[in-house]
């Protein structure tokens, strides 16, 4: 019995090639149970025709799906629903109605929705001017070599590693790259059993906050900081000490005498971009050999000082063991990569490794791998050394854009990465002044979630070039000024 063509229509919400929508749009049907098994589908050239598309689409389509056994071929009679076809379970939906009597209130334990984190639209492409910190920039990433590393890890050499349960241990791979020519970039040399991989930056803080504190120890981070840090510090319990910044970063004098462990962001602070310089590097190094606390380095963007030299990692300057570095590819590759890693005393990766294997094992293979292939091939070489150039030109026409219209800016002392810290004029709240933007199809990040007490920060925003393309900067940043001027700013 052939299936009527009127019931075959492409998803428009679907994301994929058209060979994909078709194949989607079969599997569904089959699987759905509205083409049934034996069912007979229209000819290639009478679905392209009904669809608009091109007859080989359809064809390539067709031939996949049989592979796939959705579909079997019967020579010169077409193709049909194969006999053998998957199939859901199906399970009789159940009688009456159901309503949900738990009293949640009091069966939640701990309570996790609450903490403030920074508000990023799902569609933030739709917008013209995106000026979103973060997010990947699809005109600049190599497309074509990581689809070939992706492909490389799944042949059957890779396919064994990547695809086994690894316990706790991580691609080798991945690992020796990292230690052989990541690190020394930052003059940090470390052996294999001082580094283990994460699921980014953010599962890097949490998994330091975790092993090195406890309700009974005292965290300083920097204030305004990274407010996935604080999240981190509130879960694991401890007292957390906001210490301000100045242009030279961490204000040292701030740090209380009983600071067990220092979280700072000294290459690029997190979100002023202030950098930290080599005197003040050394001194915080000499505080905590002096009053024996702990220094957990965040180098994130680390290879976007595109403006000056960049300065020596504090890892690199340690001499007694104190500095856990962490670094991530999220921020250089792209953000839903989700691979980081963590370096510091054996003793440390060690606890910090069992943690992670209760938790989530390891990250995923595959993505190891992939990452490692990229890595080791030069593809991410050649892709950061591009960023920064097209990073360069497009903060040099932000600067000039910025100081045409008279924003006021945030920090200074800034050796590059990928955003400007701005601040409104009195009495102006960036949460309104972003609501307004919005309206207007400009998107810009208020700088609240960054401070222990959010209304400290009510002026601040932020305003990234990582993800909108330099033709449209300057007009963006003239829209963002002449709102401010509707707020009675300048």
């Amino acid at each position: 019995m052939p299936i009527p063509i009127e019931t075959f229509f492409l998803d428009p919400k679907f994301e994929g090639t058209l060979q994909q929508k078709i194949q989607r749009m079969i599997s569904e049907g089959v699987l759905s149970g509205r083409f049934i098994q034996g069912a007979k589908l229209p000819s290639s050239r009478k679905l392209a025709v009904h669809l608009g598309i091109s007859r080989i689409t359809v064809t390539l389509a067709y031939s996949e799906l049989v592979s796939d056994d959705y579909l079997i071929a019967k020579g010169r009679s077409g193709y049909y629903v194969s006999p053998t076809a998957p199939q859901r379970s199906r399970f009789e939906a159940p009688k009456g109605v159901f309503t949900d009597c738990v009293d949640w209130g009091k069966a939640i334990g701990q309570r996790f929705s609450d903490q403030v984190l920074p508000e990023k639209p799902i569609d933030w492409r739709s917008y013209p001017y995106p000026f979103i910190y973060g997010q990947a920039d699809d005109r600049i990433f190599d497309h074509s070599n990581w689809r070939q590393c992706a492909l490389q890890a799944l042949g059957k050499r890779e396919f064994s590693t990547v695809t086994a349960d690894s316990f706790e241990r991580d691609d080798p791979e991945l690992v020796k790259y990292i230690a052989l020519n990541t690190l020394p970039r930052r003059g940090i040399q470390a052996k294999p059993e001082q580094i283990l991989i994460t699921m980014g930056a953010q599962n890097a803080l949490w998994l330091c906050a975790q092993v090195l504190l406890n309700q009974r120890r005292t965290a300083a981070m920097e204030n305004p900081g990274y407010s996935g840090l604080r999240v981190a510090l509130n879960l694991a319990r401890c007292t957390v000490a906001s210490v301000p910044v100045d242009d030279c970063g961490m204000v040292l004098d701030a740090l209380p005498v009983e600071t067990d462990v220092v979280f700072t962001t000294p290459s690029h602070h997190c979100p002023t971009n202030v950098t930290m310089p080599l005197e003040r590097r050394r001194a915080l190094l000499e505080l905590a050999s002096r009053h024996d606390f702990i220094i957990v380095e965040d180098d994130y963007e680390f290879e976007m000082s595109f403006l000056n030299p960049p300065e020596p990692a504090l890892k690199s300057l340690d001499e007694e063991g104190r500095v856990i570095y962490v670094g991530s590819f999220s921020k250089s590759l792209f953000p839903g990569l989700r691979l980081g890693y963590v370096v510091g005393s054996e003793v440390f990766i060690r606890e910090a490794r069992a943690l992670r294997a209760a938790i989530l094992r390891h990250p995923p293979g595959h993505l190891q791998r992939t990452a490692a292939n990229f890595l080791s091939l030069g593809h991410y070489d050649a892709l950061v050394a591009r960023m920064g150039q097209i990073y360069r030109k497009r903060r040099e026409i932000m600067q000039e854009a910025i100081e045409q219209c008279g924003l006021e800016s945030g920090g200074m002392n800034v050796s590059g990465g990928s955003s400007f810290w701005l601040k409104t004029p009195d009495g102006v709240d960036a949460r309104d002044l972003a609501f307004a933007l919005k309206n207007r199809g400009v998107l810009i990040e208020p700088g609240h979630v960054f401070f222990e007490r959010p209304e400290d920060g009510a002026r601040y925003f932020r305003i990234a070039y990582s993800s909108i393309e330099s033709a449209k900067i300057s007009a963006g940043i003239k829209i963002i000024g002449e709102t401010l001027r509707t707020f009675g700013g300048r």
